[in-house]
């Protein structure tokens, strides 16, 4: 239950073309593939910046200065 097959993509399909066009169409899944690239580069800058790895160990630290 929750995943979406392939019935489903069609309507979702026919519906958009039926609201948009499909001359839009084209110029809508151009802007998706922008956002969607701007998010993941944003996602992967903010990955960068906080590097999880140096943050789990100054966790890790400050967990064993308080054990002791």
């Amino acid at each position: 239950m929750g995943a979406i097959g392939m019935p489903e993509i069609i309507l979702i399909f026919l519906v958009v073309l039926l609201l948009f066009g499909s001359k839009r169409l084209p110029e809508l899944a151009r802007g998706m593939g922008k956002a969607i690239r701007e998010f993941k580069k944003a996602t992967n800058e903010l990955r960068n910046e906080l590097d999880l790895s140096d943050v789990e160990r100054e966790i890790k630290n400050d967990i064993k200065k308080l054990e002791n």
